[in-house]
């Protein structure tokens, strides 16, 4: 049976539900930072409307990183998080992903690399010695190429595709 931490139900994601759940005509965008690294929870905090989800060692670049992609619209998911998620999506044996639109450059395929890695911005532009304009640029592009809506599309397909 599945271990259930007493707030998943009540407590901070009931705060969550109430600024940001599928219900709230104008969602505040939330992010969940905590000390408890259940899928469980995960899941529960992602359903009640947060955009991010965080465990509280992320440090403050990632905090950071966090609050800026919540407040354009999209999530970012603590990269110890994110890999396992990615592994319980794919592991329902969904059909494979399609092939980009345009082939990915090698730039690209580093970037999303990255991405698959539950890496932020700012560690893939440091990892490639890039700024975080010209990362954002390539996200931009890999995201066309493919038809993804956000990170957590990207790093599935990578998944998918067996880049890492």
């Amino acid at each position: 049976m599945p271990v259930r931490h007493p707030d998943a139900g009540d407590g901070r994601l009931a705060a969550t539900r109430a600024l940001a759940g599928p219900d709230i005509v104008d969602p505040l965008p939330v992010i969940v930072i905590t000390t408890f690294d259940l899928d469980e929870y995960v899941y529960e905090a992602l359903r009640s409307g947060a955009r991010g989800f965080l465990l509280k060692d992320a440090g403050p670049v990632l905090l950071a990183e966090a609050v800026r992609a919540a407040a354009r619209g999209d999530a970012l998911i603590d990269p110890n998080v994110t890999v396992r998620l990615i592994e319980a999506f794919t592991a329902g044996g969904s059909e494979p992903a399609a092939p980009p639109s345009s082939p990915l450059t090698d730039r690209e395929e580093a970037v999303l690399a990255g991405v698959a890695r539950g890496l932020g911005n700012s560690e893939i532009g440091d990892e490639l010695h890039v700024s975080l304009s010209t990362v954002k640029t390539h996200l931009a592009s890999i995201m066309t190429k493919l038809g993804a809506r956000n990170r957590v599309e990207l790093a599935i397909w990578a998944h998918e595709r067996g880049r890492r």
